[in-house]
């Protein structure tokens, strides 16, 4: 397969992705705040925090409200990780193969787009809000699905998993930490029934909540859930099922069997899916859970550029690589 064009169906995944984990984003907060005492009606912040964007959306916005957020991270054209730039991203990485895959999954990025971009030119009331990220967040599954359905499992099927799992675990990391910089204001709330209120709408947000009681049988409680998303060997948006799949995908395109490495993109996810594999939830808590997280999240960031410079970042013969690498420069929240 020519790396460009795995390039593009790598990148097309991530931000479909992408711009579905932004709306659960900015989902979870909504609802941690909707559970939570007026004093913390303002902490939009966070979410600016936790995405590392926060000098440029200070630059752009000045003042941090729910509306400037909002807009920043759902419809602003000019940032590279709205939610709308994200879908424009998607289509032009599907237009340019889309020989390659189906016209089903064409259909469907458009669709995304057109829907996100008509949303872009109506102002949406607070009460619409939620409809609309449910819309955006059932895009995403519906292209996931499409893509599994209609596209042959080759080489660049492969390719797309891991693009979409690399970003998802990224994502369900920064979910969490969403939950984190919430409670730091009110850190004598931990272990009350507005702490299990909170944990049970970042459950929900993460589309997590149902298998979580179905798995667990038991009440929600902070350690319990953070293990269900990080550890997780079988739930879709856990951290290390993602790790998993990616990791089988990777070793398909090699043909390197799963434990060796041949490259420094299976070097850099098998460490990092091993050491998850032994690693506890009591282990996670003593080394502080945002600075787990932090690490983790750039650990997923550095493998994603492991990728990008084992199969993408090759030497230019008619100056089509030029595409991969401004892309990947721009990926990383």
């Amino acid at each position: 397969m020519l790396s460009r064009v795995a390039d593009s169906i790598y990148w097309l995944n991530r931000y479909v992705e992408r711009a579905e984990n932004i709306a659960r984003f900015v989902d979870v907060n909504q609802n941690l705040l909707l559970d939570s005492p007026s004093g913390l009606a303002q902490q939009w912040q966070p979410l600016i925090l936790t995405t590392g964007d926060l000098p440029l959306f200070k630059e752009r916005y000045g003042e941090v409200t729910e509306e400037n957020v909002i807009q920043f991270l759902t419809f602003d054209r000019e940032y590279r990780n709205s939610i709308l730039s994200c879908l424009v991203s998607a289509r032009e990485n599907a237009r340019s193969v889309r020989e390659i895959i189906s016209s089903e999954m064409w259909e469907q990025v458009n669709f995304a787009y057109m829907m996100v971009k008509d949303a872009a030119n109506t102002t949406l009331n607070r009460s619409q809000l939620p409809e609309f990220f449910e819309e955006v967040k059932m895009a995403g599954h519906l292209f996931a699905g499409i893509m599994d359905a209609t596209m042959s499992h080759n080489e660049g099927w492969h390719f797309g998993q891991i693009g979409r799992l690399l970003e998802r675990a990224d994502k369900t990391s920064r979910i969490l930490d969403v939950k984190y910089f919430i409670l730091l204001p009110s850190i004598k709330d931990v272990g009350t029934p507005l702490d299990e209120v909170q944990w049970m709408s970042l459950l929900k947000s993460a589309s997590a909540y149902e298998m979580y009681r179905k798995r667990q049988q038991h009440k929600i409680t902070p350690n319990g859930v953070v293990e269900f998303l990080i550890l997780d060997r079988e739930f879709p948006r856990s951290i290390q099922f993602c790790l998993l799949q990616a990791e089988r995908s990777l070793h398909q395109i090699t043909g390197s069997p799963v434990g060796t490495w041949c490259n420094s993109a299976e070097r850099s996810l098998g460490r990092l899916r091993s050491e998850l594999d032994f690693l506890t939830i009591e282990e996670i808590i003593e080394m502080g859970l945002h600075e787990f997280l932090d690490n983790l999240q750039g650990r997923i960031n550095n493998t994603g550029e492991k990728v990008f410079e084992t199969f993408f970042a090759l030497e230019p013969l008619d100056g089509s690589s030029e595409n991969s690498q401004s892309q990947s420069m721009a990926a990383m929240l």
